[in-house]
């Protein structure tokens, strides 16, 4: 039975909906309607200080004025929050995320140093625990992110429907963030757990979101998923 086609169209409502807006959600509509498959409309609301109600209503309205009717949704993320603690409690125990302890002044003297030495500012993995590697206590003030486990070495590497082949090397991708110290989650975590539920096929977008597929990957692949298709169109 061949797969059934599953695209979304995700918007943060941080702003007021624009051209660049609509046109990324009229081409996974018009790809999920041509193939006779599903269109999901997301709200990506977890920047809570810059999202607003009014905004949703704007995406909506417009939405409906184009005929851009969804099969499902709206989905709203911070409805989802049980879910994801459920992952980020999966993750931690199965050993692809870890707590960090690091300041936000330790990352900074860390940050000025690479700059210092003409390295790539980037998180060094000090919490990250590896086979063998002794980790100091965690300081008791101290409020963890949860980081993802990046893969070492090998690449990233994908087939864009737009781009063609890409590969990025694991290498260029250090432990992300995808808890912050009040448990919210992060965009990229969101994402990705939201794709896999959801059951998307393909994500079309702008390439704007080029430099988050691989991360995106590593991170579907850790959880036992298969990625979408990903088309990245210029903008």
């Amino acid at each position: 039975m061949p797969m059934r086609i599953r695209t979304r169209f995700a918007p943060s409502p941080t702003g007021f909906i624009h051209l660049g807006n609509l046109r990324s959600a009229l081409y996974p509509w018009a790809f999920a309607r041509s193939k006779g498959g599903d269109f999901i409309l997301r709200i990506e609301d977890t920047d809570q200080e810059r999202s607003s109600l009014e905004a949703v209503e704007v995406i909506l309205e417009g939405m409906h004025w184009l005929g851009l009717d969804p099969d499902e949704g709206p989905i709203y993320q911070m409805q989802r929050m049980d879910r994801y603690r459920e992952v980020l409690k999966q993750m931690l125990a199965d050993g692809s995320a870890y707590y960090c302890y690091m300041s936000e002044d330790e990352l900074n003297r860390l940050r000025d140093q690479q700059m210092a030495n003409k390295e790539k500012p980037r998180y060094n993995g000090f919490w990250r625990p590896e086979p063998g590697k002794t980790l100091p206590e965690p300081p008791k003030d101290g409020l963890p992110v949860i980081r993802f486990k990046n893969p070492i070495g090998g690449s990233v590497i994908w087939k864009d429907a737009v781009k063609g082949l890409i590969e990025i090397s694991n290498d260029e991708l250090d432990d992300l963030i995808i808890a912050r110290p009040d448990g919210t989650p992060t965009y990229n975590f969101c994402v990705v757990v939201d794709d896999l539920d959801m059951q998307i096929t393909h994500v079309i977008r702008g390439d704007d979101h080029v430099n988050n597929t691989p991360r995106q990957i590593n991170i579907m692949k850790a959880l036992g998923g298969t990625p979408p298709v990903y088309a990245h169109l210029p903008t």
